[in-house]
C-alpha cells in the first residue's frame, strides 16, 4: 500500500501553515506604499460615486385582504338547506384564490392602466417615469420618444406606443415593483414601488393598488352580482304582476258585492281572479326566499381589503452616503490590490521552479 502511487503523505503541516501565513504578512507589508494608494485610490471613488448616484425612494402600501372562503359558504349552505333552498355552485372560490392579486399586480394590464393614467394633471405616468429615467437620451439610437403620444385611449395606440408601454411595464416589473406577503401566515399583502422619483414613486404605488383591488373586487363578485341582479328583476317583475291581480280581484268583487251562492257563475271571474293571486304569490315569495339567500351569497363572496399603511411624503429612502461610499471603495479597491499582488507572487515563483 504504501508503494501506491496515488497515495502521498500529508504536504502541508500546521508549523508550514504558519510559517506561509508569516511570509504572506512579510510581503503584504512590504508592500504598503502600494497598498495605501489603491485604499486611497478606492476611498475616492467611492465618495464620488456617493455624490453622483441618486437616492432611490420607496413607496410602501399594506392592505389585509380577507376572504370568508368556503367555511362561509358551508354555514350558508345549512342554512338554505334548512329552507329548502339548493345553493349548488354559487359561491366557489375558483377564479380567485390565495395569492392570485399578487399576481394581478404584476400583469401587464394593471401596469399599462396605471402608467397611462393622469400624473397630477400634468401629463400621464409614464410620460413621467421618461422623463426621470431620461429614456429619450437612453433609447435615442432606437426610437424618438419626443415624437410619441400616449394621451389616446389603449386601443387607439399605434405600434410604436405598444412597444414602448410593455417595456416600461417589464422595466417597473422587474427593478422597481415588489409585491410580497412579510409573514405567509397572515394576510398581509405589501405593495412597494422605488424610484428616483419621489412624486412617481408615491402616485404610481397609489394609482396601482386602487386599480388592482377595484379589479380584483369587481370580478370576484361579477357573478354573485349578475345572479343578484337577475333576481331582483324578476322579483320586482312578479311583484308587479301580483299588484295588479290583486287589483283586478278588487275589482271583481267590488262589481258583486253580495253574490247569490245558488247562482256559481256569477263569481267565476272572481274565483280566477284569486287563483291569479295565489299562483303569483306563490311564486313571489320564493322568489324573494333565492332572492335573500342570494345577498347572503354576495356578501361572503366580497372580499375584505382593509388599507394598513399608504404612502407618505417623504418617502423612505435609500442612499450611499459618503463615509459608506468611502469604506466600500477603499474595501473594493484594496481587496483588488491584494489579490493582484497575490496572483503576481505565485506566477513569479511558479517561474523561479520552471
Amino acid at each position: 500500500m504504501s508503494g501506491n502511487p496515488h497515495f502521498s503523505p500529508p504536504q502541508f503541516t500546521l508549523r508550514e501553515v504558519v510559517k506561509n501565513l508569516i511570509y504572506w504578512v512579510k510581503f503584504f507589508r512590504s508592500k504598503w506604499k502600494l497598498l495605501v494608494l489603491f485604499l486611497s485610490i478606492g476611498a475616492g471613488l467611492g465618495a464620488g460615486f456617493s455624490q453622483v448616484k441618486d437616492p432611490v425612494f420607496h413607496a410602501e402600501t399594506s392592505f389585509v385582504l380577507e376572504e370568508e372562503g368556503m367555511s362561509g359558504i358551508g354555514q350558508m349552505s345549512g342554512i338554505a338547506n334548512l329552507l329548502g333552498v339548493n345553493l349548488g355552485g354559487i359561491g366557489t372560490n375558483g377564479l380567485f384564490q390565495g395569492d392570485n392579486i399578487m399576481e394581478l399586480y404584476r400583469s401587464d394590464r394593471m401596469l399599462e392602466e396605471t402608467l397611462l393614467s393622469p400624473f397630477e394633471n400634468d401629463g400621464l405616468l409614464i410620460e413621467r417615469f421618461i422623463e426621470s429615467e431620461d429614456l429619450e437620451e437612453k433609447w435615442a439610437s432606437t426610437i424618438d420618444l419626443s415624437a410619441l403620444s400616449f394621451s389616446a385611449s389603449r386601443e387607439n395606440q399605434g405600434v410604436k406606443q405598444d412597444s414602448v408601454i410593455k417595456e416600461i411595464s417589464k422595466i417597473i416589473r422587474e427593478k422597481q415593483l415588489v409585491v410580497v406577503k412579510p409573514d405567509r401566515k397572515l394576510s398581509i399583502i405589501q405593495v412597494t414601488v422605488s424610484s428616483k422619483d419621489e412624486a412617481f414613486a408615491k402616485l404610481f404605488n397609489e394609482t396601482l393598488v386602487s386599480k388592482v383591488n377595484t379589479f380584483y373586487l369587481e370580478t370576484k363578485t361579477k357573478k354573485t352580482g349578475e345572479n343578484l341582479r337577475i333576481l331582483q328583476i324578476q322579483a320586482d317583475s312578479v311583484r308587479v304582476i301580483l299588484d295588479q291581480s290583486m287589483g283586478t280581484l278588487a275589482v271583481e268583487q267590488d262589481r258583486i258585492p253580495n253574490a247569490n251562492p245558488l247562482l256559481s257563475a256569477a263569481t267565476v271571474n272572481s274565483r280566477r281572479k284569486q287563483i291569479d293571486v295565489q299562483s303569483s304569490a306563490s311564486v313571489y315569495m320564493e322568489i324573494v326566499k333565492n332572492l335573500e339567500m342570494a345577498k347572503i351569497s354576495h356578501r361572503i363572496n366580497t372580499p375584505l381589503i382593509q388599507l394598513i399603511d399608504s404612502p407618505k411624503l417623504p418617502l423612505k429612502r435609500t442612499e450611499i452616503r459618503l463615509m459608506k461610499g468611502m469604506v466600500y471603495g477603499a474595501f473594493f479597491l484594496g481587496g483588488l490590490a491584494l489579490s493582484l499582488l497575490y496572483l503576481r507572487k505565485l506566477y513569479q515563483k511558479h517561474l523561479q521552479e520552471v
